[in-house]
């Protein structure tokens, strides 16, 4: 797919980018190099590769999921303007 100097035009104003004129025809042309990337890319056949969830097999250290805070939401809950049922109540803010 190319690009022309038009479509990179359009493309800046629905960005809301101010691009130099002088930098539109390089523009074009280095979006159309990046799409025709993308086409090979596309048409390279993956049907019998598996996916990789991390390319080096590598898997992260987790640690324990355990509470290491007190509870303080009566504490936190008595300075606030407004709460019920253990909620804070805001001003609505959707109609």
């Amino acid at each position: 797919m190319s690009l022309t100097a038009s479509d990179v035009k359009k493309i800046s104003h629905l960005a809301r980018l101010a691009i130099d004129e002088a930098d539109i025809e390089p523009y074009a042309n280095n979006l159309s190099n990046i799409l025709g990337l993308v086409e090979q890319m596309d048409a390279a056949d993956v049907a019998d590769i598996e996916p990789m969830a991390n390319p080096q097999d590598a898997t992260q250290r987790l640690r324990d999921d355990i509470v290491t805070e007190v509870n303080q939401r009566e504490k936190f809950q008595a300075i606030a303007p407004n709460t019920e049922a253990g909620l804070y109540l805001v001003p609505k803010v959707l109609e």
